[in-house]
């Protein structure tokens, strides 16, 4: 692509600091999405992005004469758990389906339906007859006593299924309510892909349905790393609900009302949500059909449900008769190991429940006093700032969003050099002792991804044995998209209650974002990122932008060694120069006094790019 050059001149500029508050949800938003791509198994395609992840697993399956590359590793290591990543899938699902809108407005909706079908294609595959269902590549155990790159693994690669004979009514059903959920998502830009979906949905339904059972009774292995406290009820009236939604179909409506009572929907209180236990999450979409008028005359019965997921929400706000357990500073706190999977999960319900009872003109009712849909939001929003960093320990938990976040995360991939840095083998045990013990930061960048977080306490080490609290996961990540779009669109604009119309798959026009957008930062933050587009023109048919970012040192210090993360870069840059995946000070400047700052432009035909501050040195 011929891209024309214009003269451009740099400078350093004496300017006053400037302090700016709140986040960048939208950047945020970009990232989390981005994180799912550093997860990903299989051939990995042409447009990847995390370009430091290369080809891995390609030989899954095969033992089993099936086809099973690709979907996800769930967190640090390289297994593929069924359960969890097909909550994934759903949780993303649904993100999109409430607020395809606002991602789209960012630029970020294609990137969410990739992230979708990469997960769903996967489903697929797993799922080669109405009654087998592959729920697990890999085995914890083996894979836990190594620490190698994806593109190096040595272990175990054995695949396990459920069938007839050993059920699994949980995996069947999450997975059924991950393939109606995405139906919903690609039903008006790829109806076939859609169709093909709902089939393996309604499948999967039948045999959670009719051949009952725990998962873990049938794939044994995954007892230790995700085994299902709650039973199936809860993934039953899940799936029900997810087809229900997708096809209207009386059935699963009938399915719902008629099971609520001897399957807990209407029984059970819940103070948490999350890959295991899903009543909370039914509860909430039930409320949703009650409140669309979907009910018919199962309406009593849902009045329960309704009833038990506005009492979820109000023990998250402490507001309820049995409420949840937070920490100091507020954050919902529900176990020491990867506490914040429960945070983000319930933070997406309360945003769907607020918009629910703003589109309907209802009020949350707790025990202690009605809560007004703003009240949910805003809520949500708090355990969302606490996560990007408005916390005691001002960290971000988000990494790589903001300048104060997790260097050495529990990931096998990230804390090992790239293979395409490096392709020298790291053998099984090897790993261990020369990339896990290092008390370095990570060679790469686990853009996005949202850690385990802190303790009861507020408290959290940086520490990659740590791996209760810097341990990423992908049931973290997929819950926050949906807020984070919320949060980014600011008010909704559209009835949440009526039927979904997701817009058209593009990027938003950089011409509309003449404004300065910051960074994330807080008011203390010592560096600002300020972006601006300056000029536009055609040639050829296209339109460029240039784009002017100025780095400000806001602290009484010199600043040296500043390495800049930039992602949606599409064109060239002038001012910086490149390092690994990094972007660092021109060979001309060491450092920036204090107060001073610096410009560099880049001109593409996308919208702004994302700049981050990685890491710094103040002296």
């Amino acid at each position: 692509m011929e891209i024309p050059i214009l003269p451009i001149a740099l400078f350093l500029v004496i300017c006053a600091p400037s302090a700016l508050g709140g986040h960048d949800y939208g950047q945020a938003l970009s990232k989390s999405i981005l994180f799912f791509e550093a997860q990903r198994s299989g051939y990995l395609p042409h447009n990847q992005r995390v370009t430091w992840r290369a080809n891995s697993g390609l030989q899954d399956g095969k033992a089993s004469g099936v086809d099973l590359t690709g979907g996800y590793y769930d967190a640090g290591d390289n297994v593929k758990f069924g359960l969890p990543m097909a909550f994934t899938v759903t949780m993303m699902s649904w993100s999109i389906v409430e607020y395809g809108k606002q991602m789209a407005a960012n630029g970020e909706l294609g990137h969410a339906l990739d992230a979708v079908k990469w997960g769903t294609d996967y489903l697929i595959k797993a799922h080669p007859e109405p009654y087998v269902l592959y729920g697990e590549v890999g085995d914890g155990n083996t894979d836990h006593y190594c620490w190698q790159r994806p593109e190096d693994m040595t272990t175990d690669r054995r695949a396990y299924k459920i069938d007839p004979s050993n059920p699994g009514s949980d995996l069947a059903g999450e997975t059924a309510a991950a393939m109606a959920a995405a139906s919903l998502v690609f039903r008006h830009y790829n109806p076939s892909y859609a169709n093909e979906l709902l089939s393996h949905a309604r499948q999967l339904f039948e045999f959670a349905d009719k051949y009952r059972g725990k998962y873990d009774s049938s794939i044994t292995v995954a007892q230790k790393y995700y085994r299902s406290v709650s039973g199936y009820n809860d993934e039953l009236l899940w799936a029900a609900a997810w087809l229900y939604e997708a096809t209207d179909n009386q059935y699963y409506l009938n399915y719902l009302g008629e099971n609520g009572d001897s399957m807990g929907g209407t029984g059970w209180s819940m103070t948490e949500f999350g890959w295991d236990v899903k009543y909370a999450g039914v509860q909430t979409l039930v409320a949703k059909f009650l409140l669309q008028g979907r009910a018919a005359h199962h309406a009593p019965v849902f009045e329960r449900y309704k009833e038990k997921a506005e009492n979820f929400l109000c023990s998250c706000m402490k507001k309820g008769t049995r409420n949840v357990q937070t920490t100091p500073a507020g954050l919902i706190f529900r176990q020491r190991w990867n506490n914040m999977q429960f945070v983000t999960s319930a933070s997406f319900l309360a945003t769907v429940y607020s918009d629910y009872l703003s589109s309907s003109g209802g009020n949350l009712r707790c025990a202690a006093g009605n809560v007004p849909p703003s009240g949910l939001l805003g809520f949500a929003k708090s355990q969302v700032d606490y996560i990007l960093g408005d916390n005691p320990r001002a960290t971000s938990y988000m990494v790589g969003y903001g300048n104060n976040y997790p260097r050495q995360v529990h990931h096998r991939g990230s804390s090992i050099v790239s293979i395409k840095v490096n392709s020298a083998f790291v053998s099984c045990r090897g790993g261990y002792a020369t990339w896990y013990s290092r008390k370095a930061s990570d060679p790469n960048l686990l853009s996005g991804a949202i850690v385990g977080g802190p303790d009861a306490y507020d408290n959290f080490a940086d520490e990659r044995d740590n791996y209760e609290q810097t341990e990423p996961a992908t049931y973290n990540n997929a819950p926050i998209l949906g807020i984070l779009a919320r949060l980014s669109g600011g008010h909704s604009g559209y009835n949440q209650l009526l039927p979904v119309l997701l817009p058209p798959v593009n990027h938003p026009d950089p011409s509309a974002q003449s404004k300065t957008l910051p960074s994330p930062v807080s008011s203390s933050t010592p560096i600002t990122v300020e972006q601006k587009m300056t000029s536009s023109w055609t040639a050829k048919g296209k339109t460029y932008y240039r784009y002017s970012t100025k780095v400000t040192n806001n602290s009484p210090k010199s600043l040296k060694d500043l390495k800049l993360s930039i992602f949606r870069l599409y064109g060239p840059l002038w001012g910086l120069e490149k390092s690994g995946d990094s972007y660092v000070f021109p060979s001309w400047l060491n450092s920036l006094a204090a107060g001073e700052s610096l410009e560099f432009v880049y001109i593409h035909t996308a919208s702004p790019a994302n700049i981050s501050v990685s890491s710094y040195t103040l002296f």
